[in-house]
């Protein structure tokens, strides 16, 4: 949470009814990118928001002018298999600490919500995205093996089929082509995602804070039967040892020159 966020959104101050809390991501460097640690440190202020009672409302941002880009693929230069799935398990357990903030969360995506970062904003309740931002899955240029975690906050709002073809393709949608298929819930012009998120969380605060809460529990409670068994299956590999290592370097060798 950061007080010069929450001047620039223009929130309005807390009052009884509670406050709106922004979690701002990334070091406004490699489009966000964010590391290990710093799953874990959203994981942490996740969880913290969620046991405070004084949180009528989450905004989750990039640093900058860009959401976020997923992981930082400088930490798997010499890695191993097995740090890419420790690497995953810390990414997975930020998303889950977002989606148990009992109150409502949007995700405020400007540039790029790419990977881990695409997963980011969909364990936001809604998505506010400026008409000019991309979002997807491009897992599949690197050899990362999906877990079905996040298979299933792609499917259970595109389906099964524009799932697959997202993530076959590799490709970032445009934000129009994002909302069409309704993976994200608006668009708005673009530089304008800031303040229609502002105007959104100030229209919750005239609501009742406990039937938001409700409400939020209600929907997850219904999709808990299609959701919890992905959860609790092992974690596999999340990175195919035949190509991921040789498509990351490659990948950031591209980058660097």
């Amino acid at each position: 949470m950061t007080t010069a966020a929450e001047q620039r959104l223009d929130l309005p101050p807390a009052t009884a009814t509670g406050r709106v809390a922004v979690l701002e991501v990334g070091s406004g460097e490699r489009f966000n990118a964010l590391s290990s640690l710093q799953w874990r440190a959203l994981e942490i202020s996740a969880r913290d928001l969620a046991a405070d009672p004084s949180v009528r409302a989450v905004i989750i941002r990039g640093n900058g002018d860009t959401f976020c880009s997923g992981s930082d693929l400088r930490e798997w230069q010499d890695a191993t298999g097995a740090d890419v799935s420790d690497a995953f398990a810390a990414i997975e357990g930020a998303l889950q600490a977002v989606e148990a903030i009992p109150a409502p969360t949007v995700a405020l995506v400007q540039g790029i919500a790419a990977g881990a970062g695409c997963q980011l904003a969909l364990a936001c309740d809604l998505q506010v995205l400026d008409a000019s931002a991309q979002i997807g899955m491009p897992i599949a240029r690197l050899g990362m093996l999906i877990p079905p975690t996040f298979a299933n906050r792609l499917s259970l709002r595109i389906g099964p089929s524009r799932s697959k073809d997202l993530l076959y393709g590799g490709r970032l949608l445009t934000a129009t082509e994002a909302l069409t298929i309704g993976l994200v819930s608006t668009v708005v012009p673009a530089g304008g995602a800031p303040g229609e998120v502002a105007e959104l969380t100030g229209r919750w605060s005239a609501m009742s804070q406990a039937s938001l809460r409700a409400s939020k529990a209600a929907v997850n409670q219904g999709l808990a039967p299609l959701d919890d068994p992905a959860r609790e299956l092992p974690q596999g590999p999340a990175a195919d040892p035949q190509e991921f290592f040789r498509r990351v370097n490659q990948f950031l060798r591209h980058k660097m020159s």
